[in-house]
């Protein structure tokens, strides 16, 4: 048997390898791709054939993983249980069919992943592979082997002299890491109450720590897709970094959150996303000149409803295909810049300008207009108020209306009586 594992170098991959040689009598190769993680994919293949893998597969995702992933998510505005953006849940689906296309591409019977029973990610990966190969076996060894704890899989690895080179046996935290942002959960943040200690934080400073001085920023879209900053033309993957080093430096993008995962427990998670918290507020403020009111109400609707579909790993289907083009035709016009201003923390919108907005000064000017006739906003409220005031009359609050009323149901009756 042939199996494409999903390796990260970390412990748990790390004792994943010999585990499924020992069980499965597998031949294992081990598949790993940099999303922006700290280090990318160095060491992983001398360490992942120390283990006992047969071959290794390091794969360079940034690039396609902002652009495919990442931007098409910001551009629909969504965001899981009111402040979380994503990060983790947007890379899921990218490593997934990587992981499938390396298993076509070396024959393999079997794909396997490292995530537990408890967490999202087991079904984000299982719904790729799913979607993509539901032909391979898939074989989840946290919900097979007896190992129960993390002490547990140190034991098991040193019992059978598995190298663990940079892995941190004394960790607190679980920590999940891309360019878009980094995460931090267990340890003592599974005390909701616990207030994190500053040490914990790895990307952003503390926002009392920050600059005195304000730092403004300015960043430029077309069409809903972020393109400049401070009018330097940039690719994906740099301008994203860009803006987390910008928005770091102030403390912006931290987010502490108790969310409803997927299998049905609540988990508390801390969340650094500082680029992404300031593309957020950019491209939300664009909108409000260069979409109308109908349009921007549906974006909200579909967000809530792409937020959900990817927190669930049900990125490889239809319905995301469908939304995805909704939002492409919803965001076609969202071209221009917004100027934010960062000070300690906080992130607030100084100006936005387009060459496509809607916004007209004539028209939205308390001044004298001669594009704006004030009396036909009395035609207006008469016909917009009309079922507001038959509800009234109805419940007896206007008595001439009650009359109209009763005097037009008497003329139907005596009309049905004829």
């Amino acid at each position: 048997m042939k199996v494409v594992l999903g390796y990260s170098g970390g412990l748990d991959t790390s004792v994943i390898v010999p585990w499924l040689t020992e069980n499965y009598g597998a031949e294992v190769i081990c598949m790993a791709g940099d999303v922006g993680q700290q280090g990318g994919l160095d060491g992983l293949e001398a360490k992942a054939l120390a283990t006992g893998a047969s071959s290794f597969y390091g794969e360079d995702l940034r690039q396609p993983f902002v652009e495919d992933f990442a931007w098409p998510t910001l551009k629909i505005g969504a965001v899981y249980g009111r402040k979380y953006l994503l990060g983790t849940a947007m890379a899921r689906p990218i490593l997934g069919q990587r992981q499938v296309e390396i298993a076509r591409l070396v024959g393999a019977d079997a794909v396997s992943h490292g995530c537990t029973g408890k967490g999202n990610d087991q079904v984000r990966f299982e719904l790729s592979y799913a979607a993509l190969a539901p032909d391979l076996k898939i074989i989840a060894p946290w919900r097979e082997w007896d190992l129960e704890s993390r002490e547990d899989a140190l034991a098991y690895a040193h019992e059978r002299n598995i190298p663990l080179e940079g892995v941190d046996e004394t960790k607190l935290f679980s920590r999940d890491e891309n360019l878009w942002h980094i995460s931090h959960e267990g340890g003592p943040l599974e005390d909701p109450a616990f207030e994190p200690e500053e040490s914990m934080f790895l990307w952003t400073l503390a926002p009392e720590l920050a600059p005195d001085k304000a730092e403004y920023v300015e960043i430029a879209f077309e069409g809903g897709v972020p393109v400049s900053v401070n009018g330097e033309a940039m690719g994906a993957v740099q301008l994203l970094e860009t803006l987390n080093e910008v928005g770091a430096r102030h403390g912006v993008g931290r987010a502490d959150l108790v969310e409803n995962r997927l299998v049905g427990m609540k988990s508390r998670g801390v969340y650094e996303t500082p680029g992404g918290t300031l593309l957020y507020a950019a491209i939300k403020d664009l909108e409000s000149i260069t979409i109308d009111r109908r349009a921007e109400g549906l974006k909200d609707e579909i967000a809530q409803r792409w937020a959900d579909m990817i927190y669930e790993g049900r990125w490889w289907t239809p319905e995301r295909e469908a939304m995805q083009a909704m939002s492409d035709v919803l965001s076609k016009n969202v071209t221009g810049s917004v100027r934010l201003k960062l000070f300690k923390g906080c992130c607030s919108v100084a100006s936005r300008q387009s060459p496509v907005s809607l916004y007209r000064e004539d028209l939205a000017s308390f001044g004298r207009a001669a594009t704006y006739d004030h009396a036909d906003a009395d035609g207006f409220i008469r016909l917009f108020g009309l079922p507001i005031r038959a509800a009234a009359a109805m419940a007896g609050k206007d008595p001439t209306s009650q009359q109209a009323v009763s005097k037009l149901t008497e003329q139907v009756v005596e009309a049905g009586a004829l």
